[in-house]
């Protein structure tokens, strides 16, 4: 455990912190800290930073309201960079981006999918939205007004199916009933009142 006084800061007392999504490992942004940032970090529990523009402190979301619970903060092993994964609240860029990395460079591929834990990251996100808003017409709203017993039936259902299709060794058919599974189950997780969190601290805890 090291305390802010030990880390690596440059010559003008700074430190860059990479903001990763806690959910995802999505990279949202780069920013720096220096130790009085660092410090209310720890305070408010929530993302605050030094923009080198202006010479003053930012406390993200502070106008926009797109703020970062703060999940955990490391250090790198020479402790001149840190890590910290959040929870965020709406986009991190200031273009409205929910991550400010998005700008492909001459002579690289171009990324060409995300990450599995990316997606479900905001396909959670986005059947909290149906849960809350009900869009007339949206299928996970219905689903949501028909009850916990009839999501678990469909959940049920996919289960089945992707049994089913596993077993006649039809891949592409297997990966539809997967992702329809995938997709049911986080409804129901939602309905329960558990989070995609809720389940990785559970994994995390059959590693050991």
């Amino acid at each position: 455990m090291k305390k802010i006084e030990e880390l690596q800061w440059d010559s003008d007392g700074l430190i860059p912190a990479v903001v990763q999504d806690a959910a995802t490992g999505e990279v949202l942004t780069v920013a720096y800290m220096n130790e009085e940032s660092l410090s209310k970090t720890r305070d408010r529990g929530e993302t605050v930073f030094y923009s080198r523009s202006r010479q003053s402190l930012w406390h993200k979301g502070e106008t926009s309201g797109h703020s970062q619970k703060v999940i955990s903060l490391e250090a790198d092993c020479d402790l001149d960079a840190l890590v910290v994964r959040v929870d965020p609240k709406g986009p991190a860029c200031h273009t409205g981006a929910r991550s400010c990395f998005f700008e492909n460079v001459e002579g690289f591929e171009a990324d060409q999918g995300r990450s599995i834990g990316a997606i479900l990251g905001e396909l959670e996100r986005l059947i909290a939205e149906r849960k809350a808003q009900k869009p007339e017409g949206s299928y996970t709203a219905k689903l949501f007004e028909k009850g916990l017993k009839r999501i678990l039936q469909k959940v049920g259902e996919e289960a089945t199916e992707t049994v089913v299709a596993g077993m006649s060794g039809n891949r592409e058919e297997t990966i539809r009933e997967v992702s329809d599974l995938l997709f049911h189950l986080l409804v129901a997780l939602r309905e329960i009142d558990i989070s995609l969190d809720d389940v990785a601290a559970e994994l995390q805890s059959r590693r050991k």
